[in-house]
C-alpha cells in the first residue's frame, strides 16, 4: 500500500562484506496485488454488484463521496484479502489497489471534497461502522445512519447467486443444513450459555448446496439446532422451483434437524430429506443382532467392520407415521460405534449401506465449508453489541466466501490449487507485492517479480478471461 517516505534507515546483520538496510521510501506499494483476479470474477458474476443492490440508500446523492457500491466492494474485497477489522480501513483507505478493487475512479484519492481526505480514495472505519450500525427504519431522516439493508433481497440474493451460477436445469440437488457455534466474549444482545459448546454463543444456521452458500443465518444459542430451519427450507425451495420447477430435491442433516415438522413437510411437498437419528433403547435392541454379528468379524480380522440394516421404524409419540430407518453397527478398537438414519428414499432407489456411507457421511463437506468462513473469512467476528449488525457482519463474510469460491472453481480449475482453501489462496495468488504507477490514461501495477505462483496467477487469469460476463459491471456503479 502507500507509504509515507521517511529518512531514517534500518540496519541489519550484515551479509559477507554487504550491509543489510531498509528504509519506508519505496514509494506506492501495495500487499494485496492479486486481488485484481477477484475484481475480475467480480466483473464476470457481478456478486458485489448484487449484494449492494439489497441496500436501500436514503442519503442525499450531493453530499455523498461513497456510493454503496463502494462501500459495500471495499468491506467484501478487505475479508477476502484478510482485513478483519474495520480499524485496518483507516489504512487500507489510502491503498490504490483497494481503491482499483473498489471501483473508484480516481484511486488516488485526489478528487476528495475535504482537504484532511486528499490521498484516501476510501473510507475510514467510522463511515463503515455506520454501514453495518444502521437501524431497520433508516430514512432519509435519520442524521448519520442512512443505508439499511433490506432482508428480504438479500435472502433472495444468495439463492439468485447460486442459480445463476448454474444457467442449465439442475436436476437433482441437495441442499445441506447446519447449525456451528459463533463464540462470543462480550454482552452482544442474544448471547445464551450453550450446554454442548460449553460457552456463551450464537448458533448461526447454513445451509449449502455442494460449496455454494444458501443461507446463513444467526440464531440464539437458546433455542432448538433446527429452529426456523424449515421457514428457511420453505423459502429457498420455492425460489428454486420458480425456475427449475422439476428438480429433485434432497434435504440433508444431522440428527438436529430430524423433526417431525420438517420430514412431514418434505413428505408433502415432493422433497426428499435425509437425517441422522439419535440413538435409543429401541434403535439399540433392533440392532443387537447386528452389533453382536460386527464385534464377531473384528475379533476375527481384527479390523473395523460395519454391519448395515434396513428396517421401517416409528416413535412413540413424536412421529405422524412409520419411516426408513438404516442402522450401522460398526465395531472399532474402542468398541460398539452404532449410528443410524431416517430417510424418505426407498430401499430400490438406494440400498443401506450406500445410502449411509455415500448419502448421509458426503454432508460432512459443508462442514469443512463452515469452518473455511468462520476461520479464514472472519464469519465470527459478530463482535457489535446489536444482533442485527452483528447478521450484517455474518453476510459481508458470506458474500466474501462467494466471491472466493467462485474464484476457486472457475479460475482455479485444473490447476493444483483447485481444492485449496481460502487461507492458501490468499497467501499464495492474492498477497503478492506490487509497485503501482497511476497516470491520465493508465493503473500500472507491476507484481514481484519473486513470486513462487506466477504460473498459476497465468493460468487464473486465462481461465477468467475465457468467462463470457453475465453483465458489464466494472464503471457502472455510480
Amino acid at each position: 500500500m502507500k507509504t509515507e517516505c521517511t529518512g531514517r534507515k534500518f540496519e541489519f546483520q550484515v551479509l559477507g562484506k554487504r550491509k543489510v538496510e531498509c528504509d519506508f521510501n519505496g514509494g506506492t506499494i501495495t500487499s494485496d496485488a492479486g486481488g485484481l483476479l477477484l475484481r475480475e470474477v467480480e466483473a464476470r458474476w457481478g456478486i458485489i454488484r448484487q449484494f449492494a443492490q439489497c441496500f436501500k440508500d436514503f442519503r442525499k446523492a450531493e453530499w455523498t463521496e461513497h456510493t454503496v457500491f463502494e462501500l459495500v466492494a471495499q468491506r467484501v474485497y478487505g475479508l477476502a484479502l484478510g482485513y478483519e477489522d474495520l480499524n485496518d480501513h483507516d489504512v487500507l483507505r489510502s491503498d490504490p489497489l483497494m481503491a482499483t478493487l473498489a471501483g473508484k475512479k480516481d484511486p488516488t484519492g485526489q478528487d476528495r471534497h475535504q482537504k484532511r481526505d486528499k490521498g484516501k480514495a476510501l473510507a475510514g472505519k467510522s463511515t463503515l461502522n455506520r454501514l453495518e450500525l444502521t437501524p431497520e427504519d433508516a430514512n432519509e431522516d435519520s442524521r448519520y445512519k442512512k443505508i439499511s439493508l433490506d432482508w428480504d433481497k438479500m435472502n433472495r440474493f444468495l439463492v439468485d447467486v447460486f442459480m445463476q451460477k448454474h444457467p442449465k436445469k439442475c436436476k437433482r440437488i441437495i441442499l445441506d443444513l447446519d447449525a456451528t457455534d459463533d463464540p462470543l466474549h462480550g454482552n452482544q444482545e442474544g448471547r445464551f450459555f450453550h450446554g454442548y459448546y460449553k460457552e456463551y454463543c450464537y448458533l448461526p444456521l447454513y445451509i449449502f448446496c455442494g460449496d455454494d452458500l444458501l443461507c446463513a443465518k444467526l440464531r440464539q444459542a437458546n433455542g432448538d439446532a433446527s429452529e426456523g430451519a424449515l421457514e428457511e427450507l420453505k423459502r429457498i425451495i420455492e425460489q428454486i422451483r420458480q425456475k427449475w420447477p422439476k428438480v429433485q430435491i434432497l434435504i440433508r442433516g444431522d440428527s438436529g434437524f430430524c423433526r417431525e415438522e420438517i420430514m412431514a413437510w418434505c413428505e408433502g411437498n415432493g422433497v426428499d430429506y435425509l437425517f441422522g437419528l439419535a440413538q435409543n433403547s429401541r434403535l439399540l435392541k433392533e440392532m443387537a443382532p447386528e452389533m453382536q454379528e460386527a464385534q464377531a468379524l473384528y475379533e476375527q480380522s481384527g479390523k473395523a467392520v460395519r454391519v448395515f440394516k434396513d428396517f421401517i421404524y416409528q416413535t412413540l409419540d413424536s412421529w405422524s407415521r412409520a419411516r426408513r430407518v438404516v442402522g450401522k453397527a460398526e465395531h472399532l478398537e474402542k468398541g460398539s460405534n452404532p449410528r443410524f438414519v431416517v430417510t424418505s428414499i426407498g430401499p430400490k432407489k438406494m440400498k443401506a449401506k450406500k445410502l449411509y456411507e455415500k448419502g448421509y457421511c458426503a454432508r460432512g463437506e459443508m462442514e469443512n465449508r463452515i469452518k473455511e468462513q468462520q476461520l479464514f473469512l472472519f464469519a465470527d467476528r459478530t463482535s457489535t453489541a446489536m444482533m442485527r449488525s452483528n447478521q450484517l457482519r455474518l453476510w459481508f463474510s458470506s458474500v466474501a466466501y462467494m466471491l472466493m469460491q467462485t474464484f476457486r472453481e472457475t479460475a482455479l480449475a485444473d490447476t493444483e490449487m483447485q481444492q485449496a482453501q481460502c487461507d492458501t489462496i490468499r497467501l499464495k495468488l492474492l498477497k503478492i507485492g506490487a509497485q503501482i504507477k497511476i497516470s491520465v490514461r493508465r493503473i500500472a501495477v507491476q507484481l514481484a517479480s519473486g513470486c513462487p505462483y506466477q504460473e498459476i496467477f497465468a493460468c487464473a487469469y486465462d481461465n477468467l478471461q475465457r468467462l463470457t460476463p453475465l453483465r458489464c459491471y466494472i464503471g457502472a456503479h455510480k
